[in-house]
């Protein structure tokens, strides 16, 4: 972790860029091409970075043997010298001592996956957060990106009388694309007076009560994964939704009420009726359900 502060301490993020290999360095040796055959780079492997991680490594620990060891699996290992032309397979070391060899991170090993998703294109930039965009992608603005064209992946079409309409999620929430702010107000306030809106804002408030992702959510919840659960809704709705009354509203204020009720028992703050009435567990009673009449003698 103190190598690789630039993946997770702000104050050094300027270096980010250059250590996940997003951005070229000049006169650097070119890799062994051994080494490519062992780990290419279409892998995954960050081995254009491996001789200055490897100089990183060995000099934080005082090593005066340039030799490290660099794990590509669960079983495989290349023993590897660093030189005046860069990393290279060491052509031999002896067996004994090669638990002894430095080892070369983790996370010097691999690229980082936020920069594979970024080249490949399974993410754009505005899904970065701002201090890693800036350094992955310098010349590039998340906020730019965020204001620009609303791509059509994250866009559904909705059949609104005679045309094919948009919904997306603008500033944060869903929203119906092709109405202007008057009408979807007008549209809005005749939903109020019992009246049937347009189809692009009946698509939405069937999306705030009950969505298709529905089920998933509840799986979701059920096995305790509420972090999973609130990325699939805000990734339906947005994350500044508010949501409506409804079984999506239901589910997620039940599963709030249930931790907070379980926090209280496990901190012994819970009221005796809060007590779980699991099958097979005896509650405390506070009196006899039959008192005894006492005789004195």
């Amino acid at each position: 972790m103190d190598l690789h502060r630039h993946l997770w301490d702000a104050r050094r993020t300027d270096e980010l860029g250059v250590r996940c290999g997003a951005e070229p360095v000049a006169d650097r040796p070119a890799p062994d091409p051994a080494l490519l055959e062992i780990a290419p780079r279409d892998r995954g492997y960050a081995v254009d970075r491996w001789g200055d991680e490897a100089r990183i490594l060995l000099d934080s620990e005082g090593r005066q043997d340039n030799t490290v060891l660099v794990r590509l699996g669960s079983r495989q290992r290349v023993i590897a010298e660093l030189g005046p032309a860069g990393l290279r397979i060491a052509p031999a070391y002896p067996a004994g001592a090669v638990s002894a060899l430095a080892v070369l991170p983790y996370a010097a090993t691999w690229r980082p996956p936020d920069l594979e998703l970024l080249r490949t294109g399974v993410i754009s930039i505005d899904r970065l957060h701002p201090l890693v965009a800036a350094a992955l992608v310098p010349d590039d603005s998340p906020s730019e990106s965020v204001r620009g064209p609303i791509h059509a992946e994250r866009t559904h079409l909705v059949e609104c009388g005679s045309e094919r309409h948009r919904i997306g999620v603008v500033d944060g929430a869903l929203s119906a694309l092709d109405h202007d702010r008057t009408e979807i107000r007008r549209e809005e306030l005749l939903a109020a007076l019992t009246g049937t809106p347009l189809p692009c804002l009946q698509v939405i408030d069937q999306a705030h009560r009950q969505p298709e992702c529905l089920p998933g959510v509840r799986e979701r919840l059920a096995h305790g994964d509420v972090a999973g659960a609130l990325r699939v809704v805000e990734g339906l709705l947005g994350p500044e939704a508010i949501l409506r009354d409804g079984a999506l509203r239901d589910e997620l204020t039940a599963t709030a009420q249930q931790r907070i009720t379980h926090g209280l028992y496990r901190s012994g703050l819970s009221e005796p009726q809060l007590t779980p009435d699991y099958p097979g567990v005896r509650r405390p009673r506070d009196r006899r359900a039959h008192p005894r009449n006492a005789t004195s003698y």
